[in-house]
Formats: C-alpha cells, sequence, structure tokens
C-alpha cells in the first residue's frame, strides 16, 4: 500500500469519532445561542429547545442496523 493510501485509510478510521465531535459542538453551539435542533431518536423527529424541552414533530422509519464496514452505495 502506497504512503497516499495510507494516510486515507488512517483519516477514513478518524472520521466516524470526529463526526460525532463535531456534530455534538455545532448542537450545544446551536442551542446556546437560543435556538433549537431537530433530533432523530427510535423513529421519531423532535424539536429540541435550549431549555432541555422536546417537541415530537414526525414519526419516521427506524434506523436500519448495518454491520461495520459495510459498503453501501451512494446514488
Amino acid at each position: 500500500m502506497s504512503e497516499p493510501e495510507k494516510i486515507i485509510q488512517q483519516l477514513e478510521t478518524m472520521f466516524p469519532s470526529l463526526s460525532g465531535v463535531t456534530f455534538s459542538a455545532a448542537r450545544k453551539e446551536t442551542l446556546a445561542s437560543g435556538q433549537s435542533v431537530l433530533l432523530s431518536e427510535n423513529g421519531v423527529i423532535y424539536e429540541v429547545f435550549p431549555d432541555g424541552t422536546r417537541l415530537k414533530r414526525k414519526n419516521i422509519e427506524a434506523p436500519t442496523p448495518i454491520k461495520e464496514g459495510t459498503k453501501i452505495p451512494i446514488r
């Protein structure tokens, strides 16, 4: 494996944890600014307000469990 391929593979390995940290920080910043955020949980979309209250907005399909390492083509 070439050096650029190794670097790309390492970055791809870090992506899930870094994206979680980034989304958490963005959520916190948005709530701190007085705005609400949307949250998907157990097949329901909630609007969450800075004071912690939740308002149910819509029922959705429950998430599809995916095994780690599964590749899903994007159309």
